[in-house]
């Protein structure tokens, strides 16, 4: 086979790239280990800056998260027993939108189909090679065959734990990674949500997060320890728990059930640097990931492929490689922002078990500085709802 950029990766990045290049006439296939079904069963994120949504837009994609999709204008910080409400429209002029990373990826995975561009999933022993030269190939398996893809350019959009990012030689990359000291415990119920936007809790007993993938299905987090199983948490267990770290208010509107999915993540920081290899690109999670604090991911991801495809787009439209030749700087400034405030919303908001009463004074006097000053105000809203690009 012969296209014109092989994506490895069919999460939302590696299906907004393939959309993009296909509404643009660039040939490309995605490849991708699992099954659709699985692609589909992984429970992500559901906030969508507007930049993203934009973007979702440009790949026309975005008729059901319009019909569907929460416009939020804002959210709460809640801090002993008090909610502190930050207003994006008000300070910013800005919304963010709640609308699962399941469904984003299951409008791609439709519009790919209805366009019939390609895609191979269950790829198995998938490798990269040549990409340092002209000729990048891309060889993997599928029912019991070995396969052969030459391509212009590779795009590694197949996650922290994929092949591109480890296929590039080790003293030419660099990471960067922290490891916080917790995780967060959360589950998902087909329950009303206790508040129309979301709100973070600071509590003595630790973190937790209400948020929501609709006004009928709920998303919730505690911050837990490391050593936490989830099978040792019932679902009453759970609610109670979050009770405890909830306002009067919010207690009094929680609604309860059994839960549909629940599970543990541990929160990281990593950046990779660079991000081009000469006709390698990484992208969305084989490139970052950041503590879901900021909710940040999967608008990283997005703002990846927004870079690497309008410089694809201009490469075959008119030979100018000045976009692709700047992929890297132009993404690693917004990954390292953005880095920088989900750090600072997880330290704000989480309790730390090394943390002395003087780290705690302090983050009480953050919290004070935050509900008191306009400016701290806007300067949270206007990270949380997403960085201008650079383009």
């Amino acid at each position: 086979m012969r296209v014109q950029v092989a994506i490895i990766g069919a999460g939302p990045a590696g299906l907004l790239l393939g959309q993009l290049l296909a509404r643009a006439g660039i040939d490309a296939v995605i490849l991708e280990r699992h099954s659709p079904e699985y692609v589909l069963g992984r429970i992500r994120a559901g906030l969508l800056e507007q930049g993203t949504v934009e973007t979702l837009e440009e790949a026309g994609v975005a008729d059901r998260l319009h019909r569907e999709g929460l416009v939020h204008h804002g959210n709460e910080i809640s801090f002993g027993g008090e909610r502190h409400r930050i207003d994006f429209q008000g300070l910013v002029g800005k919304p963010v939108t709640i609308y699962g990373q399941t469904e984003v990826t299951q409008d791609l995975m439709d519009a790919r189909k209805a366009a019939g561009a390609p895609s191979v999933y269950e790829a198995e022993s998938v490798s990269v090679h040549n990409f340092q030269g002209s000729s990048p190939r891309v060889r993997y398996q599928q029912g019991g065959s070995e396969h052969e893809i030459a391509c212009d350019f590779i795009a590694g959009c197949d996650g922290f734990h994929g092949v591109t990012r480890q296929s590039v030689p080790a003293g030419a990359i660099k990471t960067f990674e922290r490891v916080y000291p917790f995780g967060w415990l959360g589950i998902l119920a087909d329950t009303p949500p206790v508040s129309d936007e979301l709100i973070y809790v600071n509590h003595e007993r630790g973190f937790a997060l209400c948020t929501m993938r609709s006004m009928a299905r709920s998303r919730y987090y505690v911050q837990v320890a490391l050593t936490e199983k989830v099978e040792e948490w019932s679902d009453e267990r759970f609610w109670d728990e979050l009770r405890r770290r909830l306002d009067a208010r919010a207690r009094d509107a929680l609604v309860t059930g059994p839960s549909i999915e629940k599970s543990i993540a541990p929160l990281r920081s990593f950046v990779a640097e660079p991000l081009r290899f000469g006709r390698l690109f990484l992208a969305g999670d084989a490139a970052h990931i950041v503590p879901p604090t900021g909710a940040k991911g999967l608008n990283l991801a997005v703002s990846d492929v927004r870079y690497l495809a309008h410089g694809l787009i201009e490469h075959y439209r008119s030979g100018d490689d000045s976009r692709l030749d700047n992929y890297s700087e132009s993404c690693l400034r917004r990954i390292w922002l953005a880095e920088r405030f989900s750090w600072w919303m997880t330290s704000l908001l989480h309790r730390f078990p090394d943390a002395d009463d003087f780290a705690r004074r302090i983050q009480l006097a953050e919290l004070t500085y935050l509900f008191r000053s306009p400016t701290a105000q806007k300067s949270l809203a206007e990270n949380y709802v997403g960085l201008p690009f650079d383009d």
